[in-house]
């Protein structure tokens, strides 16, 4: 793997590859001793022209553990305010002996223009662009779900830690609900869980659907509550983008409290899911909005676990492009003399 571009890159086998790698990089998490030397001597340089938190700081944790140095680049304060252009950034970033650009952009298919238009020989890893893809999001998300779910719905993971390593999402429900029209996260997501296996259904007002909806793999609905009623076995819930609508939702709804009656996740609707049903959100979280306070810190809420496995995930996606692993190998076991070697 040489990029990773969009969940599209990704066929059920490098999918799978990613999350039993992502589940071998949590076990070595557990113990005293997380770093591992397997990018010693690798730059990665995340080059992040929107603000980030839980993403930014995920690649920089994922990196350091692998041993890799690490450039953070803000285009705040940066030449880039000056007026530099991606292609000058990127090129002054490989100069300094860049292995890897982990890039944020606001405009959809700055990754793909990174890594295909000759400006730079270095691996791109795209950690969100526009509302076009997300593909780390997605591939932490599908690691959250195969580690509590197996198919049928059934628990997967209890208190003992049980990674739940090996195969797809096959016959899991997944309703992902909310502003769906800005999302990267969610278009990320219907590619890999389809790809996965599991069955996806959207749910969101008329206004935050996209047009060509019906063309994506998936089913799509209106009627949150029609949609519970079916037993999801998991439900993610999305942030309403309000940075992109304009003041007051600019239109998009009608108030946020008519959004929360409609489309809000909340103790009443948790009540109504399958008890093995899980509570998903990529954050940052309005609460209050498209999830309540009760519903985002309920037992059924796996929300801040979905945080602690993309560093997991991370290191997975940043081992199998940097170390040139080929399509089917996996990294080296906990216990392994490789896993073991920063502890020497």
């Amino acid at each position: 793997m040489r990029h990773l571009l969009s969940a599209a890159d990704l066929d059920r086998p490098t999918a799978i590859q990613v999350l039993d790698t992502a589940a071998q990089m949590a076990a070595t998490q557990a113990r005293e001793i997380k770093k591992l030397p397997t990018l010693r001597g690798k730059t990665v340089v995340n080059l992040f022209f929107e603000d980030s938190t839980r993403t930014r700081i995920s690649f920089e944790t994922a990196a350091k553990r692998l041993s890799a140095d690490v450039i953070n680049f803000a285009a705040k304060g940066s030449s880039v305010s000056k007026g530099e252009s991606l292609k000058d950034t990127a090129q002054t970033l490989q100069a300094m002996g860049a292995d890897a650009v982990v890039i944020r952009h606001p405009a959809s298919g700055a990754p793909h223009s990174l890594a295909h238009c000759g400006w730079v020989d270095t691996s791109v890893i795209n950690a969100g662009d526009g509302t076009h893809q997300h593909p780390t999001q997605a591939l932490l998300d599908a690691f959250t779900i195969r580690r509590h779910l197996s198919p049928g719905g059934v628990r997967r993971v209890g208190a003992d830690g049980d990674q739940g390593v090996g195969g797809g999402l096959d016959g899991l429900r997944v309703a992902i609900v909310g502003d769906i029209l800005h999302s990267r996260v969610v278009r990320s997501n219907v590619q890999l869980l389809t790809t996965l296996g599991a069955e996806v259904t959207l749910v969101g007002p008329p206004t935050l659907v996209p047009i060509g909806v019906e063309a994506w793999p998936c089913q799509t609905s209106y009627d949150l509550d029609g949609v519970l009623a079916t037993g999801p076995d998991a439900v993610m819930m999305l942030r309403v983008q309000r940075e992109r609508m304009g003041a007051g939702g600019g239109g998009f709804f009608p108030s946020p409290a008519e959004y929360m009656h409609l489309y809000g996740l909340d103790a009443r609707r948790i009540a109504r899911l399958p008890e093995h049903s899980i509570v998903m959100h990529p954050g940052p979280m309005n609460r209050g909005l498209e999830i309540s306070a009760d519903a985002a810190d309920s037992p059924r809420s796996v929300i801040v676990e979905q945080v602690a496995n993309g560093v997991a995930v991370r290191m997975a996606v940043l081992y199998l492009v940097l170390a040139g692993v080929p399509t089917g190998d996996a990294a080296p076991a906990a216990g392994s003399a490789d896993a073991k070697g920063a502890a020497r």
